[in-house]
């Protein structure tokens, strides 16, 4: 499970990278959360939001590796663009729900999120893309 997970706005997948060693410090604009596996989470997410299966996600590259290996060391990956229009046009109710089943899917594997954290995940983030989608600029996430 990851300790540190940081979803930030940057211009593209070049600049993205250079928050491979780092993470996203001051230089973008950033939500920093921690201990869930955000990889498995922004493709259930994208189920939740958008539709589609989670072993289709994954066979597709979902979530896209942007910079690192993934193993033991840090890793940068790009949200999809179906999550992020899911995301950025999803109303307050709807993340609320995708929050609530979010939390129900990790319960049905063992891993306890709250309610109130996972709903302020899914909405801080959606937050996020909302921001990014203003400058013209996608969502990556940081994981170390």
């Amino acid at each position: 499970m990851s300790i540190i997970v940081k979803f930030f706005v940057a211009l593209d997948d070049i600049s993205a990278g250079l928050a491979l060693q780092t993470g996203p410090g001051r230089a973008f604009e950033s939500l920093s959360l921690g201990n869930f596996d955000p990889e498995e989470a922004v493709v259930e997410w994208e189920c939740l939001l958008a539709g589609g299966s989670f072993e289709d996600l994954v066979e597709a590259g979902e979530p896209r590796i942007v910079a690192g290996q993934g193993n033991d060391g840090c890793v940068v990956f790009a949200i999809s663009p179906r999550l992020f229009t899911a995301l950025a046009d999803a109303g307050h109710s709807k993340l609320r729900d995708v929050a609530a089943s979010w939390a129900q899917l990790r319960a049905e594997d063992g891993e306890v999120i709250d309610m109130e954290i996972a709903d302020a995940i899914v909405g801080d983030l959606a937050a996020l893309v909302s921001s990014a989608r203003r400058q013209n600029h996608g969502v990556y996430c940081w994981v170390a």
